[in-house]
């Protein structure tokens, strides 16, 4: 009795959008995001923590691999 071969197909993992739009992954697979208190009340913000603000932080490693789950193919 000869059994046919079935190809099986692997399932495509859904990206999570609004993840894709708040981080970035790096080639090192390091997760990067951006700060917040950018938006409003800035005149009370110092320029000094405003250019500290500007840059991208990484993510903490107990929040990394929830962000991986959201990004399968980041």
């Amino acid at each position: 009795m000869l059994v046919a071969k079935q190809k099986v197909k692997k399932l495509k993992l859904k990206t999570h959008r609004g993840a894709a739009k708040r981080f970035k992954i790096t080639s090192t697979g390091k997760i990067l995001r951006m700060h917040s208190g950018k938006r409003h009340l800035l005149g009370t913000k110092k320029a000094n923590r405003m250019r500290r603000l500007k840059k991208l932080k990484l993510v903490t490693h107990a929040d990394a691999k929830n962000v991986h789950m959201m990004l399968p193919y980041g």
